[in-house]
Order: C-alpha cells, then structure tokens, then sequence
C-alpha cells in the first residue's frame, strides 16, 4: 500500500530567529512522501525575508514548501488556512520553536492504523521534549513536560500542537480551527473528534525537541493563556458530556492553583499574631501561649506544611525533586526559587482563571454566548 501523503503545517509570527531551524527540520524528514505549508502569522520582524527563500511550490528543490502570508490572524486561523490548502490526506501541525527529529512523520504514520474494530484513528500525537539552559524556568517546564509524558496512555485525550497529525477529513467535520478561540486550539479540536467518536493514538517515538523556554516573564504568560483558554474548554467540553479518555494537558497546573489560597490563608492567619508582638501586646510567655493568635499562628503552619507537601508530593513533587537535582548552583537557593516561582505561577492561573471567566460573560475569544 502507498504511504500517505502528509501536509506539514506551521505558523510563524515574530520568530524569523527559529525559522531555519524549524523548516530545515522539517525538510530533512525521512518519510517519503510529505508537502510543508508555512504561514507569516502578521510577522513585524524579517521573517518575511527569512522565509522568501524556501518558497517552492513545485518541489524543484526536492520537498514542495508553500509560504503564505497573512495579517495577524491568530495562530488557529492561520492552521485552518493551512488544513484548507493542504493537499495530503493527513496534516501534520508543529510550533516554529521545535525541531523534530528526522523520523517524527515516519514513526507517526506508523500508528495511523486501528489495533481493534474499536478504534478509528482521527489523530496520532508525538512527543515533545523540551530542552534545557542554565535557567529556573526552562529546567522547571523541562521536568514538567517529561513527567506528563510518562504517564500518558498509547489513547489520550490531546493531540498537542507541537508534534501531531490529524486525517484531514476527520478534522474538516468537525470544524478545523476556529479562528476565534484565544489559545488552546489543539485542546478543542482534541476533544471534539473524541465526541465525534474519533481515536487519538499517542505514539511515544515520534518527537520532537522545544527550544528552551526560558524567562520568568515568558513563562508565566504562557500559562496565564493556558488558563484563560482552559474556562473556555471546560465550559465547551463539561464533564458530563465527555467520553472516552479525561484531561490529560493538565499538568501541574491543578496542585499550583491551590498554592495562592494557601499563601493568603497562611498570610492572613500569622497578621494577627505578627502584629500583636509589633505592638507589645503579647510575648512569648504562657500567656500568649493561651492567647488566640499563638493558635492561629500553628494553623498558619499547619497550611505551610500542607503547601510544602503539594511541593514534594505528586506530579509537582517529581517536578520539585528533579529541578532540585539538577540544580547547578546552591540548592538552597534552588528551594526558594522554585517556591517563589510557583508562587508566581498560582497567581499567573487565577489571573487566566478570571480573565477567562470575562470572556465567557461577554462571550468573546470563542466562548459561545449564553
């Protein structure tokens, strides 16, 4: 049997710096039979200069690669206009910012095919491995996408953005890419082929390396958007009308959430005691032994314990773990970076949380009115 053709799409904007690195990539594929559609998501640096060169419709230099430019759409508009112009039975979606290994296509449509009567394939997702600089943040999200890949099943719930491939008239039914949703586009169209009864095959040798996500700022951004667009998924997808495999994109990201509350709790509860030895009204002696805020203040330290077991426990406890292993400086430097990090993190989610809920009330960035 023939292999498949396969369309390999990606978006570019404001990242002309990581596109050789991207295309030359995708150019060195082993897979014998694939096409490359780029597109300049409203670029205001040189990517339009940098991309001039690779445009080669026909193929004359071995690999047919079409660029298209656009205004700033989106990145889901700029997939969906991808998906409409490819030409293969199966379009493959990656992220500039990745480079994937020269077999990724090859070891994804290795798995296009159903182990059972059960199955019907509509999406193979790969694997994402992202790489490591001398900074907190990139050693954190390292460790954090590891651990979520190696508790995923070969049936999942995502086919993540970087490194998947989905059979192009499976994605057209149930819609494509909207290019009104704000983020998280891979999530939705994930969970409506599962309600259309689709498959999505995780195949663990198909991968693909992330540059180093490096930046406090950067990252916390980055997951401010991953809760904002999560209001809209749960809002679209609830738990009740979902089958098949949960959530699986989550991350670390529900332990983090419950860390600011904690904080506040922890904050509001040692203020009273803080004060009245400010002001003189109590010392260490029995009496304030007795005294109410001596008792708060050790509910204050039971909620620090608790905030340092979600620390060391779970998912987030094998972030911890490992980030403090490979700490190349002080680790107790590394212990309160981390924490201070996370911090910073549980209050990034619930800054998304609320804007998402904004956008539902006005349904805007693909909520749905009420």
């Amino acid at each position: 049997m023939a292999e498949p053709l396969v369309s390999i799409t990606v978006c570019v904007r404001d990242g002309a710096h990581w596109i050789a690195g991207c295309l030359d990539a995708l150019i060195a594929q082993t897979y014998p039979s694939f096409e490359i559609l780029v597109v300049n998501d409203g670029s205001t640096d040189d990517a339009a200069s940098v991309l001039e060169p690779y445009h080669d419709p026909e193929g004359v230099n071995g690999v047919p690669l079409r660029v298209h430019h656009q205004a700033p759409l989106g990145l889901s508009a700029g997939r969906q206009w991808a998906v409409e112009h490819a030409k293969g039975d199966w379009v493959a979606i990656t992220d500039i910012d990745v480079r994937p290994e020269p077999d990724w296509i090859t070891n994804l449509v290795a798995h296009i095919h159903p182990v059972d009567e059960r199955e019907q394939v509509v999406a193979v997702t790969g694997r994402t491995v992202f790489e490591q600089a001398n900074d907190l943040v990139s050693r954190l999200r390292s460790v954090e996408i590891a651990a979520k890949y190696r508790a995923r099943p070969r049936r999942t719930s995502l086919a993540n953005g970087p490194c998947s491939m989905f059979q192009k008239e499976a994605l057209l039914a149930v819609g494509g890419f909207d290019p009104s949703w704000y983020h998280a586009e891979d999530m939705e169209v994930s969970l409506r082929l599962l309600q259309a009864g689709g498959t999505i095959v995780y195949a663990r040798d198909a991968l693909v390396k992330h540059v180093p996500e490096t930046g406090a700022a950067h990252f916390l951004a980055k997951r401010r958007r991953d809760a904002r667009a999560h209001v809209r998924i749960v809002r679209h997808h609830p738990k009740r009308q979902r089958s098949g495999p949960g959530f699986d994109f989550l991350g670390s990201s529900t332990m983090v959430l419950c860390l600011l509350p904690l904080w506040l709790a922890i904050l509001g509860s040692g203020a009273p005691f803080i004060f009245g030895l400010m002001s003189g009204e109590f010392g260490f002696d029995q009496t304030a032994v007795d005294h109410w805020e001596t008792r708060v203040l050790l509910a204050a330290f039971l909620m620090l314990l608790i905030h340092e077991l979600l620390l060391w426990r779970g998912r987030l406890g094998v972030v911890n773990r490992e980030v403090m292993r490979s700490a190349p400086t002080n680790k107790i430097v590394a212990m309160l970076g981390v924490r201070r990090l996370t911090f910073r993190w549980s209050l990034a989610l619930w800054h998304g949380l609320l804007l998402g809920l904004f956008d539902a009330l006005l349904g805007r960035n693909g909520h749905r009115r009420s």
